[in-house]
């Protein structure tokens, strides 16, 4: 599998059967560009805010997943969990939704704009946790220390950092720096994709920084 990052919270995950776009969002509200080529078999929204759900810049034909519940599409097993945007039980920015998708032998689990650590529930409903696509710019999501205390809570073996500071960005998140150091993994060097398999998954738990395509 090929893990590309689209900037924000949105990403690019393509396997053996299908391609997954995951929080497509709109360029004119982020200030963040888009790839021209967006053709997927799926496409997630984590929730309904403009820089997560521009679902119709999507190419395809695909399958549109934007809530909680159990779906499959092309052998891909894709499981919403219900979550909440803030640490008011969505009293503050609503809803949101955790994805586990199951692709390739993987498990992958996208948080979406996750504003809480995790409940003991929710870590259950999640289950194994390989490779975790993280927000850690605070300020609309968790911050760089609850992001690594949910990193605790779900034992991933790959984490790739989202949802912070990028240049040409409208509004501000807090700088992916912090989150690094909170890690003890400041001297990372970004890479333009992650190709993974199931068994060249690490022993020990490894943060991946992936550059915007």
């Amino acid at each position: 599998m090929d893990i590309y990052f689209l900037g924000a919270a949105s990403f690019r995950l393509k396997g053996k059967t299908a391609t997954i776009i995951i929080d497509p969002f709109d360029p004119d509200y982020t200030g963040l560009k888009l790839p021209k080529d967006l053709n997927a078999d799926t496409v997630l929204a984590t929730h309904s805010h403009q820089d997560h759900n521009n679902l119709s810049v999507v190419t395809g034909e695909p399958v549109k997943i934007t809530g909680p519940g159990e779906y499959e599409v092309k052998g891909v097993a894709i499981e919403g969990v219900a979550s909440f945007h803030d640490k008011q039980q969505g009293a503050e920015r609503g809803r949101n939704t955790i994805y586990h998708i199951s692709m390739d032998g993987l498990n992958i689990v996208h948080l979406g704009d996750l504003g809480h650590t995790l409940t003991q529930d929710q870590i259950q409903q999640i289950g194994i946790t390989d490779i975790l696509l993280v927000p850690v710019g605070g300020i609309y999501t968790i911050d760089a220390t609850e992001a690594t205390e949910v990193v605790s809570q779900l034992e991933p073996k790959v984490i790739i950092p989202m949802h912070y500071q990028l240049p040409e960005m409208k509004y501000e998140l807090e700088p992916l720096e912090n989150f690094l150091k909170e890690m003890g993994k400041e001297d990372i060097e970004p890479v333009g994709k992650l190709s993974i398999t199931k068994d060249k998954l690490p022993d020990e738990p490894q943060v991946v920084v992936l550059s915007k395509s």
